[in-house]
């Protein structure tokens, strides 16, 4: 906005009309703009591809031995999280929408390989549970993911 006199007025000695800049409104709509990206970013990066854990859950795997298995994108990868709840490919499902996901893979693909990444304190018997919806959806080839032992 210009502020200044106004020429031709009651106080005009001759000068001119003169005009600031106000820089802060700019600056503040920079500095939004900047926290926009930043958490945009984040997210992107934490939403890598196969979903489960990698799309920015936080499981904590057990330690194990050399990794063999590496996913494909056919693959389903099923976290299983410290409270019990089943994610697949980043939303939190129910067991009967896990075992529609595992009927309609096995109609994709007969070969899908499913991948169960159960946080280290789940009880033994929900991994026992993924695995058998899987089983009864007639996919055989299973995998329980770990992190490097090291």
């Amino acid at each position: 906005m210009a502020m200044g006199r106004i020429p031709g007025g009651d106080d005009d000695e001759g000068e001119g009309v003169f005009a600031e800049i106000n820089i802060t409104p700019l600056t503040d709509i920079f500095l939004v703009l900047l926290i926009i990206f930043m958490v945009t970013s984040t997210v992107i990066v934490q939403q890598g591809p196969g979903g489960g854990a990698k799309a920015g859950l936080k499981v904590n795997l057990p330690k194990g031995g050399v990794t063999d298995v590496t996913a494909r994108t056919t693959d389903l990868s099923v976290a299983v999280l410290a409270d019990g709840s089943f994610v697949l490919g980043g939303d939190v499902v129910s067991a009967e929408e896990l075992r529609a996901a595992f009927d309609k893979a096995k109609v994709d693909n007969p070969d899908t390989l499913v991948i169960v990444q159960a946080d280290e304190g789940v009880p033994h018997g929900t991994v026992v549970q993924v695995m058998e919806l899987a089983k009864k959806a007639g996919l055989a080839q299973l995998a329980i993911g770990v992190r490097d032992g090291e």
